[in-house]
């Protein structure tokens, strides 16, 4: 494992807020899709997981809760 370090502006910091809970949006919508069959479904929970603790580096405990997901949350 390779730890980088990233210095933002508090703007850039905001963008990049906005894109990633643009991106968890996307997939919980993708996760209520009933079409999806299980080995797609696992793979975007996997990514979801990845995003969402990048998300959770830079937001708000407030802001996070939104988007935890538990044993309940997935199909």
């Amino acid at each position: 494992m390779t730890m980088l370090g990233l210095l933002i502006s508090s703007k850039e910091c905001l963008e990049l807020e906005y894109l990633i809970r643009r991106e968890l949006e996307e997939m919980l919508l993708d996760l209520e899709d009933q079409r999806l069959d299980g080995l797609v479904r696992r793979a975007i929970e996997e990514r979801y997981q990845l995003v969402f603790r990048l998300y959770a580096r830079i937001a708000s405990p407030k802001d996070l809760v939104r988007y935890v997901r538990n044993k309940r949350n997935y199909h």
